[in-house]
Protein backbone atom coordinates (compact mmCIF):
# COMPACT_ATOMS: atom_id res chain seq x y z
CA UNK A 1 0.00 0.00 0.00
CA UNK A 2 1.38 3.37 -1.05
CA UNK A 3 -0.12 6.27 0.91
CA UNK A 4 1.42 9.27 2.62
CA UNK A 5 -1.39 9.54 5.19
CA UNK A 6 -0.57 7.46 8.28
CA UNK A 7 -4.24 7.23 9.32
CA UNK A 8 -5.29 5.85 5.94
CA UNK A 9 -2.41 3.36 5.99
CA UNK A 10 -3.29 2.17 9.48
CA UNK A 11 -7.02 1.75 8.84
CA UNK A 12 -6.71 -0.08 5.51
CA UNK A 13 -3.85 -2.22 6.81
CA UNK A 14 -5.72 -3.28 9.93
CA UNK A 15 -8.86 -4.16 7.95
CA UNK A 16 -6.82 -6.29 5.54
CA UNK A 17 -4.67 -7.88 8.24
CA UNK A 18 -7.79 -9.01 10.10
CA UNK A 19 -8.70 -10.87 6.90
CA UNK A 20 -5.27 -12.56 6.89
CA UNK A 21 -3.45 -10.39 4.33
CA UNK A 22 0.14 -9.25 4.77
CA UNK A 23 0.37 -5.51 4.13
CA UNK A 24 3.59 -3.69 3.23
CA UNK A 25 3.70 0.11 3.46
CA UNK A 26 5.32 2.91 1.52
CA UNK A 27 4.73 6.62 2.12
CA UNK A 28 5.90 7.85 -1.29
CA UNK A 29 7.07 6.72 -4.73
CA UNK A 30 10.74 6.40 -3.75
CA UNK A 31 9.93 4.20 -0.77
CA UNK A 32 7.54 2.13 -2.92
CA UNK A 33 10.17 1.59 -5.61
CA UNK A 34 12.73 0.51 -3.02
CA UNK A 35 10.25 -1.92 -1.46
CA UNK A 36 9.22 -3.29 -4.87
CA UNK A 37 12.89 -3.92 -5.63
CA UNK A 38 12.92 -6.41 -2.76
CA UNK A 39 9.46 -7.93 -2.87
CA UNK A 40 6.79 -8.51 -5.53
CA UNK A 41 3.30 -8.02 -4.09
CA UNK A 42 0.07 -9.69 -5.20
CA UNK A 43 -1.65 -6.30 -5.43
CA UNK A 44 -0.78 -2.62 -4.98
CA UNK A 45 -3.11 -0.07 -3.39
CA UNK A 46 -2.03 3.29 -4.77
CA UNK A 47 -2.90 6.70 -3.37
CA UNK A 48 -3.11 9.25 -6.18
CA UNK A 49 -1.96 12.33 -4.24
CA UNK A 50 1.57 11.46 -3.15
CA UNK A 51 4.40 13.87 -2.39
CA UNK A 52 6.94 14.11 -5.20
CA UNK A 53 5.98 11.64 -7.92
CA UNK A 54 2.19 11.23 -7.76
CA UNK A 55 0.42 7.88 -7.80
CA UNK A 56 -0.60 8.15 -11.45
CA UNK A 57 2.99 8.64 -12.60
CA UNK A 58 4.18 5.83 -10.33
CA UNK A 59 1.49 3.58 -11.81
CA UNK A 60 2.67 4.39 -15.35
CA UNK A 61 6.23 3.56 -14.31
CA UNK A 62 5.25 0.25 -12.69
CA UNK A 63 3.08 -0.81 -15.62
CA UNK A 64 6.05 -0.18 -17.94
CA UNK A 65 8.15 -2.63 -15.89
CA UNK A 66 8.31 -6.20 -17.20
CA UNK A 67 8.58 -7.50 -13.64
CA UNK A 68 5.60 -5.60 -12.26
CA UNK A 69 3.18 -4.94 -15.12
CA UNK A 70 0.99 -7.91 -14.22
CA UNK A 71 0.56 -6.83 -10.59
CA UNK A 72 -2.91 -5.29 -10.20
CA UNK A 73 -2.78 -1.66 -9.09
CA UNK A 74 -5.88 -0.28 -7.43
CA UNK A 75 -6.20 3.48 -7.08
CA UNK A 76 -7.23 4.30 -3.53
CA UNK A 77 -8.11 7.95 -3.60
CA UNK A 78 -10.11 10.71 -1.99
CA UNK A 79 -10.54 12.20 -5.48
CA UNK A 80 -14.14 11.41 -6.36
CA UNK A 81 -14.88 14.02 -8.99
CA UNK A 82 -16.21 13.11 -12.41
CA UNK A 83 -13.31 11.93 -14.54
CA UNK A 84 -10.95 10.99 -11.68
CA UNK A 85 -11.62 7.26 -12.01
CA UNK A 86 -11.19 7.44 -15.78
CA UNK A 87 -7.82 9.21 -15.35
CA UNK A 88 -6.63 6.51 -12.97
CA UNK A 89 -7.71 3.71 -15.30
CA UNK A 90 -6.13 5.46 -18.29
CA UNK A 91 -2.79 5.56 -16.41
CA UNK A 92 -2.88 1.80 -15.91
CA UNK A 93 -4.76 1.29 -12.66
CA UNK A 94 -6.80 -1.91 -12.68
CA UNK A 95 -9.47 -0.55 -10.35
CA UNK A 96 -10.54 2.45 -8.30
CA UNK A 97 -11.73 2.66 -4.68
CA UNK A 98 -12.66 5.97 -3.08
CA UNK A 99 -11.59 7.03 0.39
CA UNK A 100 -12.65 6.97 3.07
CA UNK A 101 -12.91 3.22 2.65
CA UNK A 102 -15.99 1.34 3.78
CA UNK A 103 -14.46 -1.08 6.28
CA UNK A 104 -17.30 -3.58 5.76
CA UNK A 105 -16.93 -3.86 1.98
CA UNK A 106 -13.21 -3.11 1.56
CA UNK A 107 -11.96 -6.69 2.16
CA UNK A 108 -14.45 -8.05 -0.39
CA UNK A 109 -13.38 -5.44 -2.94
CA UNK A 110 -9.72 -6.36 -2.48
CA UNK A 111 -10.46 -10.09 -2.66
CA UNK A 112 -12.28 -9.56 -5.97
CA UNK A 113 -9.19 -7.86 -7.43
CA UNK A 114 -6.90 -10.60 -6.14
CA UNK A 115 -9.06 -13.33 -7.73
CA UNK A 116 -9.04 -11.81 -11.21
CA UNK A 117 -6.99 -13.70 -13.76
CA UNK A 118 -3.69 -11.93 -14.49
CA UNK A 119 -3.40 -10.06 -17.77
CA UNK A 120 -1.55 -11.93 -20.51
Amino acid sequence: MVDDNATNLKLASEVLQIEGHEVLHAADADEALALLGRKRPDLILMDIALPGMDGLELTRLLKASLDLRSVPIIALSAFAMKGDEEKALACGCDGYITKPINTRTFPTQILAFLRKDPAP
